[in-house]
């Protein structure tokens, strides 16, 4: 997933979503990424929060499922 800074810098963000069908995170990089349940969110690391204006950087993951896959709807947050 991509993440950017939009017309002003940014120190931090975060991005949540939701899985609907039971998929688990297995591996993520490039971001603290932390599930519930459903609820997934990933947080910048040290060296990736702090962006300059309308600058991208990105963080992965992989998951796993058996069933039906939806694609999660992700929000952000910008600091």
């Amino acid at each position: 997933m991509s993440v950017a800074a939009g017309a002003a810098a940014i120190t931090g963000w975060t991005v949540r979503f939701g899985f609907a069908n039971g998929q688990q995170v297995s591996q993520f990089w490039s971001s603290t990424l932390t599930q519930a349940g459903a609820a997934v969110t990933a947080t910048n690391l040290s060296w990736n929060g702090s962006l300059a204006p309308t600058t991208p950087t990105t963080f992965g993951f992989i998951a796993s499922w058996s069933g039906a896959n939806a694609i999660p709807s992700p929000t952000c947050a910008a600091a």
